[in-house]
């Protein structure tokens, strides 16, 4: 599940930004300590005296999170570590639940997998869980999963679409 392309981030000087040049450059995204460094570096080498304040100018490889001019170099940090262990995924959930609340351990404890339709998810949750072919024939014709699927995902899950098709599914 692990995504190919590093989250990333380019982080300007802003004293540079203001006397009309750009300087700074793109850092990988996934250890606060190391942007800090990073920042620390572009800051020492500006070509702007006293130069102090940065500022994220862009980012990529996030999967659709947005990462705001000032965020935290800690929130940017975690959700860049969380996008590169589970990819589009943990954007996913992320927007659903909010990008401050995210974590490695709720999307673990609330991620059930990638699938086709939500109705290919709860056939095969049903199917683990019994087997059709465990009711008597003559209540079997009466089973409906597209109904089996609608209801458990009234409470119990809810689906985000992927952008590479099917669904993600997590519990509630």
């Amino acid at each position: 599940m692990q995504t190919t392309e590093t989250p990333r981030i380019w982080i300007g000087c802003l004293a540079s930004y203001n006397a009309g040049t750009l300087h700074g450059e793109w850092i990988d995204a996934t250890d606060a300590d190391e942007i800090y460094e990073a920042i620390d570096s572009i800051l020492k080498s500006s070509p702007e005296p006293n130069a102090e304040e940065w500022i994220i100018c862009d980012h990529e490889n996030f999967c659709g999170i947005s990462i705001y001019q000032y965020a935290s170099i800690e929130e940017v940090a975690r959700l860049g570590a969380l996008v590169q262990l589970y990819g589009e995924a943990c954007a996913a959930f992320a927007a659903h639940v909010g990008q401050k609340d995210a974590t490695a351990d709720d999307f673990d404890d609330h991620f059930r997998g990638h699938w086709d339709t939500e109705q290919a998810f709860a056939e095969e949750l049903f199917d683990e869980c019994y087997s059709l072919d465990s009711l008597p024939e003559s209540i079997r014709c009466y089973f409906d999963y597209a109904a089996f699927s609608r209801d458990l995902f009234i409470n119990d899950f809810y689906a985000v679409d992927a952008r590479e098709g099917g669904v993600y599914v997590f519990c509630r």
